[in-house]
């Protein structure tokens, strides 16, 4: 069964520490009753997760994605509310889950998990489509690389319009569709009859585990663009190839992925040792939201470890709090 769960207030306070003097986001965050409540909210950014590595599976990858989500909330719930950050301007919708469990999956022929990922596209594609139909920008977090395809057609939908799509990711993930995983998302979105992607830019693609047919596929598209990271070592290259980047997007709605494998030794089910630092990766989210059209945001692929699990929310957070502080106007270098 794959269902959304609404937050409430018992996810948020066992988890919210409390201190005389200050106010945690835990504390101001709004909650809704069901999605439908959404339209009539007054925040600006609507959060929820994808409690999933099922596409992970099929794409034959590590699970672990499945525990983005709670060691986000663990974390992001404890951020300081002041000037910068403003709990009541965000909405934590809940989660998606899913179940029963699959451990006992057969992990031999993965393909028979495509069905599932498909029925995971429906519903993130459906709550995606009714926070952005409802004026609201969703942050999404958790699950795997699959979800790209529900988060650009539900917006497209809500939007009746193609969008652009900047992907921070060591992987195009446009490997062929004979079944749903998390490497296919963005052929299922660029090959759609309904024309879900306009613009699709890969940033920071590592030449080390790019398929030749996949190169031979982005040099006869006009849709696709890339920017290896073997390019662009340097971070004043890093900068440089990106405002270029963001140059070629602005014209459009854009949707932004980050797939955590694109950050060095960041826990994720494709885990680098070579990458960009957060740092630089968070200056990048800024300005992105500064300065693009920004639809949606969605980070992914995060594989949290009980010896790193607050360290990973921790590291989330900042991506969260950083794209809606510059998307707001308070803005960073």
């Amino acid at each position: 069964m794959i269902q959304l769960h609404i937050a409430t207030e018992s996810d948020i306070k066992p988890f919210t520490h409390l201190r005389a003097g200050e106010t945690k986001l835990g504390e101001t965050l709004q909650l809704c009753d069901s999605l439908d409540d959404i339209v009539n909210n007054n925040c600006t950014y609507v959060l929820f997760g994808i409690c999933e590595d099922i596409g992970i599976r099929a794409n034959y990858g590590k699970p672990g994605a499945v525990k983005a989500w709670g060691s986000f909330v663990k974390a992001f719930v404890n951020v300081q509310d002041n000037q910068f950050n403003n709990g009541n301007d965000i909405l934590l919708l809940g989660h998606i889950a899913v179940s029963p469990d699959i451990d006992d999956i057969d992990k031999e022929h993965p393909e028979t998990l495509g069905s599932i990922v498909a029925r995971i596209d429906s519903k993130v594609a459906t709550v995606t489509n009714r926070i952005v139909a409802a004026g609201k920008i969703p942050i999404v977090i958790g699950g795997g690389h699959n979800n790209a395809y529900g988060n650009i057609k539900g917006t497209a939908t809500a939007l009746q319009k193609a969008i652009n799509v900047i992907n921070f990711d060591a992987h195009t993930d446009l490997r062929k569709t004979e079944y749903r995983h998390s490497g296919n998302g963005f052929t299922y979105a660029l090959e759609s009859e309904n024309s879900y992607l306009n613009t699709y830019c890969i940033f920071g693609l590592h030449k080390n585990y790019t398929p030749q047919y996949i190169y031979n596929m982005i040099a006869t598209s006009d849709h696709i663009s890339v920017f290896d990271m073997e390019d662009m070592l340097l971070e004043s290259k890093q900068v440089e190839n990106f405002e270029t980047a963001i140059s070629q997007l602005s014209d459009n709605t854009l949707g932004v992925e980050i797939d955590v494998d694109s950050i060095a030794n960041f826990s994720s089910s494709a885990q680098t040792p070579s990458g960009f630092n957060l740092e630089v990766m968070r200056y990048f989210l800024g300005q992105l939201a500064r300065k693009t059209k920004c639809g949606y945001l969605h980070i992914c692929e995060a594989a949290p470890t009980k010896k790193n699990y607050q360290q990973v929310g921790k590291a989330l957070s900042y991506l969260v709090t950083d794209f809606i502080r510059n998307h707001r106007g308070y803005y960073t270098l």
